[in-house]
């Protein structure tokens, strides 16, 4: 009922953190889960077992599009190497670091000049680039967080 990732909130006389009960969950967030829900079933119903080993430990649809995106850009760099068309392991490295969205240039520009991008694994890459998404991430929720309770300080400010 509460799908893979529960809302929580801080409970006010133990300080900690708890799962809120579905029936308590906003209508918002009820949505969300049931369409998160749906489009994970879409896609696990049209995938062959294979593919389906591969990403049934993905928690979002959004996981699971991230995953044929990786999966996808192996399969063309092992078709490249089988007609041996001589990319190392730092050409496809810079492809991929070239192909990814504008948001993650400073990540991009930090990558290469941190690290032998001839010597860089590929996994090692994507493993990186995965730790610094869920950094930006919960940046991103505790900056939501600030501005709430900002947002809240002024308007008992101006009664």
């Amino acid at each position: 009922m509460n799908g893979d990732f529960p809302p929580v909130a801080k409970n006010e006389v133990t300080q900690a953190l708890e799962v809120i009960p579905f029936e308590e969950q906003s209508n918002d967030h009820k949505k969300k889960l049931a369409k998160n829900n749906e489009a994970k079933m879409v896609l696990y119903n049209v995938l062959h077992k294979k593919e389906y080993e591969r990403i049934f430990m993905c928690k979002t649809a959004k996981d699971i599009w991230q995953s044929f995106g990786f999966a996808r850009f192996n399969t063309t760099i092992t078709s490249l190497k089988a007609l041996d068309e001589g990319f190392s392991s730092k050409n496809y490295v810079r492809k991929f670091l070239r192909a990814l969205h504008p948001k993650w240039r400073a990540k991009v520009t930090a990558i290469k000049e941190s690290k032998d991008l001839s010597s860089l694994a590929l996994d090692e890459l994507i493993g990186n680039l995965k730790v610094h998404e869920v950094v930006m991430e919960k940046d991103s929720e505790i900056y939501k967080g600030k501005k709430e309770r900002v947002k809240s300080i002024t308007l008992k400010a101006k009664k």
